[in-house]
């Protein structure tokens, strides 16, 4: 049930359906929704062998959790207004155990906001939704709106 002020499912489904079709989310291999409008998910269903090496080892890299971080948190102030352009400030993660398998996790939430700035949290969990690591973040939304645009896609 979408909160009064808040967008409604199919806003968010376009918004997620515009960034999906970005050249960089489908590099990635990468799709996000916003499930009952309270989250951010990301989901990997098929690592690449690119994503690969943390440690040394098959487990995914260390800076493709972080460009999933920096997705899922900066995609955050949607679930309040997706019309407004937003960047994310800071990143805070912890890894906790090595990615291992085929596909990935990464869900945020949002943990406080004001006009401006918006505090969110995420995890990223393995195939078997063990939590592999945690993030804490900040965003800044701005006045500007994605209209003068057309889509919030990156190109």
């Amino acid at each position: 049930m979408t909160q009064p002020g808040r967008p409604t499912k199919e806003v968010l489904a376009r918004y997620a359906q515009a960034f999906n079709q970005s050249k960089t989310l489908k590099y990635f291999g990468v799709r996000i929704d916003f499930p009952g409008g309270e989250r951010v998910v990301a989901v990997i269903d098929q690592i690449r062998p690119e994503q690969r090496g943390g440690l040394g080892t098959s487990a995914v890299n260390g800076g493709v959790l972080a460009a999933l971080f920096d997705l899922v948190i900066g995609c955050t102030p949607a679930l309040l207004d997706p019309a407004r352009r937003t960047a994310t400030m800071q990143l805070s993660m912890s890894f906790q155990r090595p990615v291992r398998g085929d596909a990935l996790r990464a869900e945020a939430r949002i943990d406080a906001h004001g006009k401006s700035i918006l505090f969110a949290s995420a995890q990223i969990l393995d195939e078997r939704g063990v939590e592999c690591a945690r993030c804490q973040g900040v965003v800044r939304i701005s006045d500007l709106s994605w209209h003068s645009e057309g889509t919030p896609a990156v190109n």
